[in-house]
């Protein structure tokens, strides 16, 4: 699995009919749903908001343990690149005003292009990554 690649592990939980969903790699979060299915699409949601607050208090993120048999949720492609660049930048010690200046952007824009909830256009993430001496890799695969 690439370095890259946010695939966390989940513990899923029966529940009175419904799952439980908590995260071995984070010491917080939980979610729940009313059948599979439904927790790991909630496990999905709830894991964004998991690394939203990490990131919001500067802290590190946790990478992916070995999913070793048990269910799993990966971070959509756009967080994946957010949180990447999220870790370049704190890897090399460069803030959001050192990657304004570098991309010669306002730095509403940074803060736009590091929130998972915004919805960033490719070009901009690339863009961003550049910056930090990474590349956005693109791929499509046959679906599972």
């Amino acid at each position: 699995m690439s370095k890259n690649t946010f695939v966390y592990p989940v513990h899923l939980e029966p529940d009175g009919g419904g799952f439980v969903v908590t995260f071995p790699d984070f010491p917080f979060g939980v979610t729940e749903g009313d059948n599979k299915e439904e927790a790991l699409t909630c496990a999905q949601s709830a894991l964004e908001t998991i690394i939203m607050a990490l990131m919001d208090e500067r802290k590190d993120i946790p990478r992916p343990s070995p999913a070793r048999g048990r269910a799993s949720v990966t971070l959509p492609p756009g967080s994946g690149a957010k949180v990447a660049l999220y870790l370049a930048m704190r890897e090399q010690g460069i803030g959001k005003t050192d990657l304004a200046r570098r991309l010669g952007w306002h730095l509403p824009q940074v803060d736009r292009v590091l929130d998972i909830r915004h919805a960033s256009k490719l070009d901009q993430l690339s863009q961003a990554l550049r910056a930090v001496g990474k590349e956005l890799v693109l791929g499509v695969r046959d679906a599972a």
